[in-house]
């Protein structure tokens, strides 16, 4: 997979590498803790997929300029500050084999240094007069907390069904992708209507990739050492469970349910209820909508002349269905 990724950043390889300085300077404060803190995030981040998203799609309509990487930068603060924010609340102590910053430095550290990550994303634009690109991660910033509130709110009911299930994750993960693909092409001028082309393509990726996510859950060779049954655990239904119970008889809905209800932990319960969904198609169905989003970003993407921008961004949604982790 690390091929890959290198495939997909083949057009945008030096504008990354000096995005790695800029972004680090866009993070910078005079007072010494926050320097030691933003340090620690620059040395251990990830692959930074949200950035390449923000180039490529420039460079789909133009160059990569200042704004460019202004938003880059500010869509990478953002991400990073629900990183941070998402590890106080999960009470999580790693992050990508590192310690969490929350583990490190404990909670209030944790939550003041996510608060001041997302005040540099909103100051970053308003400082360069990008209102257009503020627009983007006001509303960004917004549906990403309302995501996580209606998921803690139907969690505690289990009442999901699978059009609150696309609402949640819409909210949760791909309105940020989709704010990626519009900043990329804002900051090339584009016009409203490239501008929603370009949101609606990156909303279909982040579906396909949350879609991915979710099915990890159920994969007993998954690579991403994430415990499988995690999300049942935690009493997160997702599409293959929602299918699931929304097709079973009435006995089985009841005892499964109950599983999830009141024997979430109980190891054997869990196991027997990943079967039950394999069994019931529920991972078939996950993985055909998954494919369905996956078409109609790529139907989007075929709109536009070939480039290697273009293959790049093509490239880039096969991984996102078909990466191991």
């Amino acid at each position: 997979m690390a091929n890959t990724v290198e495939e997909i950043k083949r057009p945008i390889n030096e504008e990354m590498k000096l995005f790695e300085q800029k972004f680090y300077e866009s993070m910078q404060s005079k007072v010494p803790l926050l320097d030691k803190v933003t340090r620690f995030i620059v040395t251990t981040k990830g692959k930074q997929m949200r950035p390449m998203f923000v180039f490529l799609c420039a460079k789909l309509i133009g160059n990569v300029n200042e704004k460019t990487y202004r938003g880059a930068s500010m869509i990478e603060l953002i991400h990073t500050a629900t990183l941070v924010h998402d590890d106080v609340v999960d009470e999580s102590f790693k992050r990508r084999n590192f310690f969490s910053i929350n583990a490190l430095w404990k909670n209030k550290i944790a939550v003041l240094v996510g608060d001041y990550l997302l005040s540099k994303s909103v100051l970053l634009s308003t400082d360069h007069k990008d209102y257009d690109l503020l627009g983007v991660i006001s509303r960004t910033i917004r549906e990403m907390s309302e995501g996580e509130l209606l998921q803690l709110e139907k969690a505690r009911k289990l009442d999901i069904t699978e059009e609150v299930y696309y609402e949640i994750i819409r909210q949760k993960t791909a309105t940020l992708i989709a704010a990626c693909c519009e900043i990329g092409v804002l900051s090339n001028n584009a016009d409203a209507d490239l501008a929603k082309k370009m949101m609606d393509f990156g909303t279909y990726t982040g579906m396909a990739f949350q879609i991915k996510d979710d099915l990890f859950d159920y994969l007993t060779s998954n690579v991403i050492g994430k415990p499988v049954g995690i999300d049942i655990k935690e009493q997160k239904m997702t599409l293959p469970l929602i299918f699931t119970l929304r097709n079973a008889n009435e006995k089985d809905k009841k005892y499964y349910f109950n599983t999830i209800k009141r024997y979430n932990t109980d190891q054997k319960r869990v196991k027997e209820l990943i079967s039950f969904v394999k069994s019931s198609g529920g991972l078939d169905y996950a993985i055909s909508v998954m494919k369905d989003f996956q078409q109609k970003a790529k139907d989007i993407l075929n709109e536009f002349p070939d480039s290697e921008a273009r293959k790049s961004l093509h490239i880039m949604l096969d991984y996102v269905i078909e990466r191991k982790f």
